[in-house]
């Protein structure tokens, strides 16, 4: 490209506006996103996701960083960057409707010798079978003659202020090695950490999809001895603690595997494996075992309040975080629901606690109250701590409990001061 790059990043969640953000620091770049009041927010200096620091957000547009729902206002650029999310159906397909959607704004705006890359997560086959045609058919323009394309893969972790955007490696490809380098030099001018050319862009989607999955199968290992040490009435803890003495043992710990990407980039990848007459035993397996552990967490909580003698019918459970991960309000794919569905089968009153769940949108997706604060007062005859929020470390847990209660702890933060853990 011998000109100017100025980048539009479509999608302004938890992925796209941080790496927005991080563009506006080198690049003239503007944000589009469909939610108007989620650009106007924005606009007004605050991230409602809390990936990008009010500071960072406000400086960026001092500096001439700037967010439209407007589509006009991208029509100038040349470097699109798509970063949408990719969830799934209630049946665990893939859901590519933010990706058509997206495709189709693009192929509005894109002109000649334009480059679009996606970010978001796919099956390998994804960006050049089903989006660029999007692109080609909106805007009349040829693929790999009038218009690029290309591949880097999210690496977002919400949450997490250690390892932002910039300081962890990036997977880069495009649709002909000329392209690949340019959206490799584009991506290296901001990425501190470096970045990692692919070669082809499908085998750049293949490595996103197994790196979540690959991590998914080793949760689920966990899991399933967490369930087997605690019949044999064994410390899952201490025993992984014990075999992590050795230099290569993974350090992974069983849970709740939730949110945007390990819980969901497992079924685009199995999808695409049928489709090659495939049937994927091993990562399926692992879904199912990750999928049935909130019903697991709550059938435990249960076994114990019988055997303390507690009436379950009627009781009140305080349910300590909603979110997908701690520290971070981001409730997509809660695996927490399912803890809460399970108790409710019981007819117990819960009462959730999380400091950081946004309680309009935990009501409009899943219908649960969430407090923000704890209801004053109030003693419940069990908690579960399902979540490892900070405010949590310092939470008297048994302050909130009656006498001769149950405490179920699923993410090890009580030092052993519960009666049931994973």
């Amino acid at each position: 490209m011998n000109k100017e790059i100025k980048i539009a990043v479509i999608g302004l969640g938890y992925v796209g506006l941080p790496l927005a953000r991080l563009f506006s620091t080198k690049y003239t770049t503007v944000g589009f996103d469909m939610n108007k009041a989620r650009v106007d927010a924005l606009m007004q200096g605050h991230d409602a996701t809390l990936e990008v620091a009010d500071d960072l957000l406000q400086s960026a547009i001092a500096n001439g960083f700037k967010c439209t729902a407007d589509v006009e206002d991208i029509r100038d650029c040349n470097f699109y960057v798509v970063a949408v999310p990719t969830p799934v159906d209630r049946d665990n397909n893939p859901d590519l409707t933010p990706l058509y959607g997206a495709s189709e704004t693009v192929g509005k705006v894109i002109a000649k010798d334009d480059i679009v890359v996606y970010e978001s997560t796919v099956y390998p086959g994804v960006t050049e079978d089903e989006c660029i045609p999007v692109v080609e058919r909106v805007s009349g323009l040829k693929y790999n003659v009038d218009f690029y394309a290309g591949y880097s893969p999210e690496r977002i972790n919400p949450g997490d202020k250690l390892h932002t955007v910039e300081k962890i490696k990036k997977v880069t490809s495009g649709s002909t090695p000329e392209i690949g380098k340019i959206v490799d030099e584009v991506y290296s001018s901001v990425i501190t950490a470096g970045t990692h050319l692919a070669p082809t862009i499908k085998v750049a989607e293949a490595a996103k999809v197994i790196e979540n999955s690959q991590r998914d199968i080793n949760i689920a290992f966990v899991n399933e001895l967490a369930k087997i040490f605690n019949l044999m009435g064994i410390d899952t803890q201490a025993v992984l603690e014990a075999a992590g003495t050795k230099w290569n043992f993974l350090p992974f710990r069983p849970g709740l595997v939730g949110g945007h990407c390990i819980g969901v980039d497992p079924y685009y990848l199995a999808m695409c494996a049928q489709r090659y007459g495939y049937n994927p035993e091993i990562i399926l397996a692992g879904r199912r075992m990750n999928d049935s552990m909130g019903e697991y967490v709550a059938s435990q909580v249960v076994k114990l309040m019988i055997k303390k003698g507690l009436q379950v019918n009627g009781s009140r459970i305080a349910l300590l975080g909603f979110t997908f991960k701690e520290n971070c309000p981001d409730v997509r794919n809660t695996k927490v629901i399912d803890i809460y569905n399970a108790l409710k089968e019981y007819n117990i009153e819960i009462m959730v606690y999380d400091p950081w769940a946004n309680t309009v949108v935990a009501q409009r997706e899943y219908g649960v109250e969430i407090h923000n604060e704890l209801p004053a007062g109030e003693k419940y005859d069990a908690a579960i701590v399902a979540v490892a929020h900070n405010e949590f470390k310092s939470l008297d847990v048994k302050s909130l409990l009656k006498e001769n209660s149950v405490v179920y702890d699923v993410k090890w933060m009580l030092d052993g001061a519960a009666d049931g853990k994973l």
